[in-house]
C-alpha cells in the first residue's frame, strides 16, 4: 500500500485545460514554419525539434503514480517527444469537443494541403510514337498473328471458307510485313518463323478446302526454302494429298523422301510413315512390298492397325500359316492400358472411394475403353475374315480362332467368337448348326447365355415355333433380366397368342430397362393399335419419330393411325412426308392416291395413282382405277392399255377382256370390239354376256352371224337352267317351285346393294332385260368402273323400267369359273347392258324397225302423192 499515491486536494483538476487555445495547430502560420516546410520537401533526415510548448494532458501534464512508480517521457525514433508528453515543464491544452487545426482552418478560407494534393492528377506518360518504322512493323507483326489465330480457330469450328480467308489476308500482310523491313534496311531481321507459320497455315486450310494443287505449291515454297529447319518432313503432307489424289506413285515417292529426312531418333515418326507406305502398297495391289512394311513395324513396334493390315495382305496372297501367324501377333500386341481393377473399391475409405468414382468416367479412362474396343473389333473382323481359309472348313478354322483368343490378354472374346460363329452359319443358311452351336451356351455364364439364349428365341420365331421360342425367350430373361431384348422376344411371343395386354407389359418392361430400344417402342405401338387404343399408339409412334427421324415404317404407322382416327389430311401429310424419303415405293402413291380419291380431288388421285402404275405396272386395284378415270373422262382409248394389261396379269378372268371389247365399242372401233368379242367367245364359249354382245352387234351391223350365236346363246342358257335346277331341285320348297313356275311373274328379285348374290338363287327373269352373273370374289365394291356399270344400263329396245335399273345396278362382270343364272323362257334375249355405263349419242342401227316406219304400212298411196 505504501506504493499508491493519493491526490491530493490542492492537485488540479484531470480535465482542466481542454479548451483552451494552442498556437501550435494554428496552421496560417505554418507557411512560416522553416521545420515544417523542410519536412515537406523531404522525408529523410532528422526534424527539427518543435519548438512550441505541449500542453499538459491526463498523463502528460502531471506525473501519475501508480504501482510501477512515475511514469518517465518516451520520445519517438526520430528523437522528438511524442504527442502529448511533458517538454519544458509546460502543458499544451487540448480538447475532445471541437477537432483542432482543422475547424478553424477552412473558416478562414485555406485547406490543408502538405503534399500538394489540390494541383490535380499528375500529367499522363508520354506516349508513344506510333510513326515510327519499329512500332509499325511490330503492330503488323501482331496483326499476322492474330490472323494466324482466328484462321485456325475458323477451321476448329468447321467454318473452312473463313479459315481460308483468314489464311490468304495473313499472307498478303506478311508479305508486306517483309517488304517494309526492306524498304527499312532490316531485311536482317525479318522473322522466318512468322513467314513459316504464315505459309504452313495457308497450306493447311488449302489441303482442308480440297485446293490440292494450291496447297502442293505452297509446301513446295516451304520445303525449297533452305532457310527453314526441318521443312523436309513437310513431304509427308504432300504425300497425303497424293494419295487423296489417288496418285499413288508419287505418295510413295514423297513418303520416302520423308523418310530419308527423318533421323532414327524419331522413331515413332517413322514407324507411321512406313505404316503409311504399306497403306499405298495395299491400294495399288503390291502385297509383297506391303508385307515388308508391315513385317518391320510389328518387329519394331507393333501395334493394332498395323496387325491387321499384315493379316489382310496375307489372306489376299492366300497364304495360310503366315495368316495364323500374323493373327498370334495381333492377339500378343499390347495395348498399354491398366487393368480395370483399379477402378474398384478395395476398401471403405471415403476419400479412396471418391477419387476412384472420379477417374471411372474421365477422358483418360474413355481413351482407354476406345483403344480397348477397336481392338476388339479389329480382332473380331480378322478372325470372321481367316475362318474360313485357314483351315479345310469354317467350323475348324473358327474353332482355331477361339483356341488362340482363349489364351491371350482377349479372353472375353472367345464367346463372343463363339457367337458370331453361330450367327455365320445363319448367313450360310445353316440353321442347324447355328441353334447347336448357341445350345452349348446354356451352361455358360449369365451374359454369355442370355445372349446365346436371346438369339435362339428370335429364330424360332421365324421359324414359326413360337412354344420354343417362348422356352428360350424364358431362359433369357432367367439369366438376365434386364436384357431389353429377351423381353422384346416374350413380348413377340405373347403377341402371337394375341394377349396384347401381356404383351404391351412386356414391351414397357423392356423400354424401362433401355428407354432407346427402338424395337420395343414400335411393338409397343402396334400392341395399342391392336387393342383400338389409337391415341396412345400414336404417342408411342410420334415419340419413336422423333428418334427415328426418317424411318419409312414409322411413317407409315402414323398415317395409318391419322386414318383410322378419320383425319384424312394428316394422314396425307404424313403420306408426303413418307414419299420424300421413298419416292419410289408404289404401295406408298397408291394410297396417297385413294385418299385423294376418297378426298374428291380426282386431279391429284390420279397423279399419284399414275407414278404408282409407272413404279409398280402389276397393281390390279391401280390398273382398274386408272382405266375407269379415263372412261369417266370420256377417254376410252386410254383405257383400252391399261384393261389389257390387266387382260396380260389375269388371263383367266373374263371380265378384263370384256371390258377392253366394250372400249373398242365406245370409241367407235366396232369392227375392232367385234374381233375381241369373238376371241373371249374362243376362249370362254360359255361365256353368256360375251354372246349377248356378239348378238347384239352382229344384229346391229347386219352380219350373217347373228343367227348362229343366238342358237348358241340359246344352248348356253338352257345348259345353264338344267344344270341349276339339278341343284336346286333338293332345296325348293312346294310353294317356292309354283311361284318359280308361274309365267307372270313379271318382277325380279335381288339383294341390297353392297350385297352378294348366292350361286343358288332362284333364276328370275325380267322381259327384255338380261340376267347377270355373280358378284365377282375379286370384284370391288368402290370401283369407279364397276360403280359406272351399276349405275348406268340402257336396254337395246327403249327405256328401262325401275326393275332393270336396280338389276343393273347390281351387276359385274362374271369370273371364268362362275356358274351364270339362266333366263326361264326359251325365246332368245339378245338385249344386253353395257358394264362400262351409257355411251355416247350415236346413230341407231338397230334391227328392229321404228314405230313411225310402220304407220302407214297398210295405207295405198294416193296418184296425188306420187312424185311427178
Amino acid at each position: 500500500m505504501e506504493n499508491i499515491h493519493l491526490a491530493a486536494e490542492d492537485e488540479d483538476d484531470l480535465y482542466s485545460g481542454y479548451n483552451d487555445y494552442n498556437p501550435t495547430f494554428d496552421s496560417e502560420e505554418l507557411d512560416n514554419d522553416v521545420g515544417f516546410q523542410q519536412a515537406v520537401k523531404t522525408s529523410h533526415g532528422r526534424r527539427p525539434p518543435m519548438t512550441a510548448k505541449f500542453p499538459g494532458t491526463a498523463i502528460g501534464a502531471r506525473p501519475m503514480a501508480t504501482s510501477y512508480g512515475a511514469r518517465a517521457q518516451m520520445n519517438s525514433s526520430m528523437g522528438r517527444p511524442m504527442t502529448g508528453a511533458v517538454q519544458d515543464g509546460a502543458a499544451r491544452p487540448m480538447t475532445a469537443v471541437r477537432a483542432a487545426g482543422y475547424t478553424s482552418t477552412l473558416a478562414r478560407g485555406s485547406t490543408f494541403d502538405p503534399l500538394g494534393q489540390s494541383k490535380g492528377p499528375a500529367p499522363p506518360l508520354e506516349a508513344k510514337i506510333e510513326d515510327s518504322p519499329e512500332e509499325k512493323i511490330k503492330i503488323l507483326e501482331k496483326k499476322v498473328n492474330d490472323l494466324i489465330e482466328e484462321s485456325c480457330m475458323a477451321y476448329s469450328r468447321g467454318d473452312l471458307q473463313l479459315s481460308l480467308e483468314k489464311a490468304k489476308e495473313a499472307g498478303r500482310k506478311e508479305r508486306a510485313l517483309v517488304r517494309q523491313r526492306e524498304q527499312t534496311g532490316t531485311a536482317d531481321h525479318i522473322n522466318l518463323d512468322l513467314t513459316y507459320s504464315v505459309l504452313f497455315n495457308l497450306a493447311n486450310q488449302y489441303a482442308n478446302n480440297d485446293m490440292y494443287q494450291e496447297a502442293l505449291n505452297t509446301y513446295s515454297v516451304i520445303v525449297k526454302n533452305k532457310m527453314f529447319n526441318n521443312a523436309g518432313r513437310l513431304k509427308v503432307n504432300m504425300a497425303n494429298i497424293y494419295f487423296k489424289q489417288k496418285n499413288y506413285p508419287k505418295a510413295i515417292k514423297f513418303y520416302r523422301m520423308a523418310l530419308d529426312q527423318i533421323s532414327n531418333v524419331h522413331k515413332e515418326m517413322r514407324i507411321k510413315i512406313m505404316q503409311n507406305i504399306g497403306v499405298v502398297f495395299i491400294k495399288m495391289g503390291q502385297y509383297s512390298d506391303a508385307i515388308t512394311s508391315f513385317e518391320h513395324i510389328m518387329s519394331e513396334s507393333p501395334n493394332i492397325k498395323s496387325g491387321f493390315n499384315l493379316i489382310l495382305c496375307y489372306y489376299a496372297i492366300g497364304d495360310r500359316e503366315r495368316m495364323k501367324k500374323s493373327f498370334q501377333k495381333l492377339i500378343s500386341v499390347p495395348l498399354g492400358i491398366d487393368d480395370d481393377d483399379k477402378y474398384i473399391a478395395a476398401n471403405d475409405d471415403s476419400h479412396t472411394n471418391m477419387v476412384i468414382e472420379a477417374i471411372k468416367n474421365d477422358q483418360l479412362h474413355q481413351m482407354e475403353r476406345d483403344r480397348k474396343g477397336l481392338a476388339e473389333k479389329y480382332i473380331m473382323t480378322a478372325a470372321k475374315l481367316i475362318a474360313p481359309a485357314i483351315e479345310g472348313s469354317f467350323a475348324a478354322g473358327f474353332d482355331w480362332c477361339v483356341d488362340m483368343v482363349k489364351g491371350s490378354q482377349y479372353v472375353e472374346l472367345a464367346n463372343d467368337l463363339e457367337i458370331n460363329k453361330a450367327i455365320t452359319y445363319l448367313r450360310q443358311r445353316d440353321f442347324n448348326q447355328a441353334v447347336e452351336t448357341l445350345k452349348t451356351f446354356e451352361k455358360k455364364d449369365s451374359r454369355v447365355k442370355s445372349a446365346a439364349a436371346t438369339n435362339l428365341s428370335f429364330l424360332y420365331f421365324l421359324e414359326k415355333d413360337f412354344d420354343q421360342a417362348d422356352r428360350y425367350a424364358d431362359m433369357a430373361m432367367s439369366a438376365d433380366r434386364y436384357n431389353p431384348a429377351a423381353l422384346i422376344n416374350k413380348g413377340n411371343t405373347v403377341f402371337e397368342k394375341q394377349d396384347y395386354e401381356k404383351a404391351a407389359e412386356f414391351y414397357k418392361e423392356a423400354l424401362r430397362n433401355d428407354s432407346s430400344c427402338t424395337e420395343g417402342l414400335y411393338n409397343l405401338g402396334l400392341t395399342y393399335k391392336k387393342l383400338g387404343r389409337l391415341d396412345e399408339a400414336l404417342d408411342c409412334f410420334l415419340k419413336l419419330h422423333a428418334i427415328l427421324r426418317n424411318c419409312a415404317q414409322v411413317m407409315f404407322q402414323l398415317a395409318n393411325l391419322y386414318e383410322m382416327l378419320e383425319d384424312p389430311h394428316q394422314a396425307i401429310d404424313w403420306l408426303m412426308q413418307l414419299i420424300s424419303v421413298t419416292p419410289t415405293d408404289p404401295q406408298v402413291l397408291a394410297k396417297l392416291g385413294e385418299l385423294y380419291d376418297n378426298e374428291g380431288d380426282k386431279s391429284q388421285a390420279f397423279q399419284y395413282y399414275y407414278e404408282s402404275f409407272r413404279y409398280f405396272p402389276s397393281n390390279i386395284d391401280v390398273i382398274e382405277w386408272l382405266g375407269a378415270y379415263y372412261i369417266d373422262t370420256q377417254f376410252c382409248e386410254k383405257a383400252i392399255q391399261y384393261f389389257e394389261r390387266a387382260t396380260l396379269i389375269q388371263p383367266t378372268q373374263v371380265k378384263w377382256q370384256l371390258m377392253v371389247a366394250s372400249c373398242y365399242r365406245r370409241s367407235g372401233n366396232y369392227q375392232k370390239a367385234l374381233d375381241t368379242y369373238k376371241d373371249i367367245h374362243r376362249k370362254f364359249p360359255e361365256n353368256v354376256e360375251c354372246l349377248r354382245f356378239l348378238v347384239r352387234l352382229c344384229t346391229d351391223m347386219g352380219m350373217k352371224e347373228v343367227q348362229e350365236y343366238a342358237t348358241r346363246l340359246k344352248k348356253v342358257e338352257k345348259m345353264k337352267e338344267i344344270r341349276e335346277q339339278r341343284v336346286k331341285s333338293g332345296r325348293e320348297s312346294s310353294a317356292r317351285g309354283r311361284r318359280e313356275g308361274s309365267a307372270g311373274s313379271d318382277l325380279e328379285v335381288r339383294p341390297a346393294p353392297g350385297t352378294p348374290i348366292l350361286v343358288h338363287t332362284p333364276p328370275r327373269r325380267v322381259p327384255d332385260v338380261d340376267t347377270r352373273a355373280v358378284f365377282h370374289s375379286e370384284a370391288k365394291q368402290s370401283s369407279p368402273v364397276l360403280e359406272q356399270a351399276r349405275d348406268s344400263s340402257h336396254s337395246g329396245h327403249g327405256t328401262s323400267t325401275r326393275s332393270e335399273r336396280l338389276s343393273a345396278k347390281l351387276r359385274a362382270l362374271p369370273g371364268s369359273n362362275e356358274p351364270y343364272e339362266a333366263s326361264a323362257q326359251r325365246d332368245i334375249d339378245a338385249s344386253y347392258v353395257d358394264p362400262l355405263g351409257p355411251q355416247m349419242e350415236r346413230p341407231k342401227t338397230a334391227a328392229k324397225k321404228r314405230i313411225e316406219e310402220d304407220e302407214f304400212a297398210d295405207e295405198e298411196l294416193g296418184d296425188d302423192l306420187l312424185p311427178e
